[in-house]
């Protein structure tokens, strides 16, 4: 099965019950330090590759974004972000489009000019070749606006310690060398549990600027895990994270021109 293929039938699967995850530890962790690197968004424009739910999404517009867009390849995962906005009584903060952000996204109807932010959740998780990549950062750089800021969430370790015995809400097993990196089948341990098939290239959970510069993102930088409130709070429960991490929050800049 298509690596497009297995992400849409797992989260369609798991759609009801994602936003679990964000009661984890990792789940906390990653929403505070993405609420660190989005900072104030007051009348920010946003498009959320990778989006689901719109769990980030409504994290930028309680921080004052004007407008975000969710693309994600999940029809089960929008409806339930759609769902969820109806329950809050809106209507207009938050647009939901299905597409994968691996392939042009110029049939939707997104905003001319571009966005000032452009988040990225996990997609590169789902990008099992260079070329998938290529295209992710593509859409990336295509939809941000010169001197826009990019924020994304990605794999850092798939070996990280962090995965043993779920201390922090998450396992990662069966991690198997591919071309260029590694697959893996991941379990968020929710109530009922979340699984996935992922895949993660080492261009990508290295840690490598490379490919963000050679896409025209500049001042490349992981968001400091010990500003984050969970880990003040209890730093020793932290400090097996720590050591490797399992994820990370990056931030990053397009230069005002673009080159690939």
């Amino acid at each position: 099965m298509a690596v497009s293929e297995q992400a849409k039938k797992d989260y369609d699967n798991s759609a009801l019950v994602y936003d679990h995850y964000s009661l984890l530890p990792s789940g906390r962790l990653e929403s505070q330090l993405v609420k660190t690197a989005l900072g104030d968004c007051t009348d920010l424009s946003i498009l959320d590759l990778g989006g689901g739910t719109g769990l980030h999404a409504r994290t930028a517009v309680e921080l004052g974004a004007k407008s975000v867009d969710v693309i994600d390849i999940s029809p089960a995962m929008l409806k339930s972000g759609q769902d969820i906005e109806t329950s809050l009584g809106r209507t207009h903060f938050i647009r939901f489009f299905e597409a994968d952000v691996a392939r042009s996204l110029s049939h939707l109807p997104l905003r001319e000019g571009g966005y000032d932010v452009v988040m990225a959740n996990w997609i590169f998780s789902f990008a099992d070749t260079m070329e998938l990549l290529e295209r992710m950062f593509s859409n990336i750089v295509v939809n941000l606006k010169p001197g826009g800021r990019f924020v994304g969430v990605r794999d850092a370790n798939p070996w990280s310690p962090a995965f043993e015995k779920h201390k922090y809400g998450a396992s990662c097993t069966s991690v198997t060398k591919i071309p260029g990196g590694v697959k893996y089948y991941c379990i968020l341990h929710c109530n009922p549990p979340i699984e996935f098939e992922g895949s993660s290239l080492e261009e990508i959970f290295s840690g490598s600027t490379k490919i963000y510069e050679r896409f025209g993102l500049t001042n490349v930088q992981i968001v400091p895990y010990e500003g984050a409130e969970v880990v003040q709070k209890d730093p020793e429960f932290w400090k097996l994270f720590l050591t490797r991490p399992s994820l990370a929050v990056v931030t990053a800049f397009k230069n005002s021109e673009h080159f690939v």
